[in-house]
This record gives C-alpha cells, structure tokens and sequence, in this order.
C-alpha cells in the first residue's frame, strides 16, 4: 500500500522567508513523490500549493481537501474533496494520512499538529522553517505528550522519517 503522507502548512505565505520556506515545502512534495507516496493536504495556496506543485514536478499523485468548493484549489492538485466544512476539514487530512509533516504555519497548522496528537498520528516537524511549528518545537509541551514525532531540519530526512513513520503506523492499523 501507498504511503499517505500529509503537509501541513500556512496557505499564506508572507515575510522576509515566504521563498525559502515555499522551496523546501516544494522540495518536501518532490521527495514524497520519488518515493511514491501520495500527498494529501489542504489544497489551496503557499505550503500547500508548494508540495503539490513539487510532487507533480515528479509525477506524483496529489489530494487536496478543500474548505467548501473545488475552486479554491491549487493547480497542482490531481483529486480535490470538497469537504464543505470549512477548516474541520483539517480533521480529514490528519485522518486519512499516514503521517504529517508540518512547516511553518500559522493557527490551521497548529490545530493539524493538535489533531496528530488527538488520533495518535505519527507527526514530522521541520525546524526552522518558522511559524507555531517553530513555537511548537521551542515549546516543553511537545515533551508531555504520548505522541510519535521527529524533529528535522532538512527536507529529505523530513520525508525519510515521513515514510518511515508512516509504515510504521500502517503496520499498526
């Protein structure tokens, strides 16, 4: 079975390192789809639109669930869901994927990382890519709690761990 992996990351990108953080969620989709796995995530714009765009760089198969209509996608999403719903959707992708990986980000990411923990999924967080993923490592919560992460500060162990993560959650459910 395919690896679902999971970016999750603020759909605005702004700031002095809005490239940099755009090119490692792009390299972060091109890595998922080498190692054939499929990329679901919120579907619209920034780290979104970056890792869609990066996976399709590479032919890889991307999933984007969408806040309420198919318009609001990226151009590089392959299957976009309208959940309807709103940022709940947010529930539905930590659901269906295997793991997360998270950069950046802003409060949907966060609630992403929250919902990791709620549903024990196994989480990725790449350091210094900014925003409350960057809180969140610097945080003594992450330590408090029962779930599986990694802490990585490069792009391709970010999918490595991802993938490794991910199969070990397979074998669990």
């Amino acid at each position: 079975m395919r690896a679902i992996i999971g970016v999750c990351g603020s759909g605005n990108l702004c700031g002095e390192n809005a490239l940099k953080v755009y090119e490692k969620a792009e390299k972060i989709g091109r890595e998922i789809a080498k190692n054939n796995g499929v990329l679901i995530c919120g579907g619209k714009g920034g780290i979104m639109e970056a890792a869609c765009k990066g996976a399709k760089q590479e032919q890889g198969l991307t999933i984007g669930i969408l806040p309420y209509e198919k318009t609001e996608r990226n151009e590089y999403v392959d299957i976009p869901i309208v959940a309807g719903i709103g940022e709940k959707r947010n529930a539905i992708i930590v659901q269906s994927a295997d793991c997360i990986i998270a950069i950046a980000g802003r409060w949907g990411t966060l609630n992403e990382i929250t919902l990791a923990a709620i549903y024990q999924k196994p989480l990725v967080l790449l350091k210094d890519s900014g925003g409350f993923v960057d809180k969140f490592i610097q945080s003594d919560f992450i330590n408090n709690e029962s779930l599986e992460y990694q802490i990585v500060e490069d792009e391709i162990e970010a999918v490595k761990q991802a993938f490794r993560l991910a199969k070990k959650n397979q074998t669990k459910h």
